[in-house]
């Protein structure tokens, strides 16, 4: 399994990414969230990632940060949603708006996403509503995807390997940036984000 690819950006389309890392070029789905977020072509990137394996294809698709990486393995979880229509959803809301239409049961809010109609909408939001109802939205809310290889992606990546759900991390490392300012360390960050997502 691949969890994340750091490479040259080679070339992107309305949809996807081309990733060079040694040598080799990796396709990569991306939402347009995403997409507008990674950088110019030839400029280094990190992207984490996630593979679906089916009968005919093999799928990588990338993210910005891992709480939309966490959104997409949500959104593909109820039936009826594909990797191409979750990307859709993170292309036109971003991890809080999700969070509130879900928490508000705003199904309106969720078929805005290219491909899903009121029923698979309604079916989104009724499914999800348990695993997100807890969520905290913080004062970023983990809006937009965070620089790929900068120090709040990484402290994301540590939040969720630490078991943390993907709006605290998002909170957490959102306030410990905006304290420490975006040329804060790793460590700091990290530490900060702790202190933050344990109040």
């Amino acid at each position: 399994m691949i969890a994340r690819l750091t490479g040259i950006l080679a070339e992107t389309t309305a949809d996807h990414a081309v990733l060079d890392v040694a040598g080799v070029g990796y396709l990569v789905q991306a939402s347009a969230r995403t997409l507008a977020a990674i950088g110019p072509i030839g400029g280094q990137v990190m992207l984490f990632t996630e593979m679906q394996v089916r009968e005919d294809a093999m799928i990588l698709f990338g993210f910005g940060s891992a709480g939309e990486r966490d959104w997409f393995r949500l959104l593909t979880s109820v039936q009826g949603v594909g990797g191409r229509v979750a990307l859709a959803i993170l292309s036109v809301l971003a991890p809080d708006e999700l969070v509130r239409a879900i928490g508000s049961g705003d199904k309106a809010m969720v078929a805005r996403a290219n491909g899903v109609g009121p029923k698979l909408a309604m079916r989104i939001v009724n499914e999800l509503k348990d695993k997100t109802g807890g969520l905290v939205i913080g004062p970023a809310g983990g809006g937009a995807p965070v620089a790929a290889g900068s120090a709040a992606a990484d402290a994301l990546s540590a939040l969720a390997n630490l078991g943390f759900r993907p709006a605290d991390a998002n909170a957490a490392v959102a306030a410990a940036e905006e304290e420490l300012g975006a040329g804060a360390t790793l460590d700091a960050m990290v530490r900060l984000a702790l202190r933050k997502a344990a109040r």
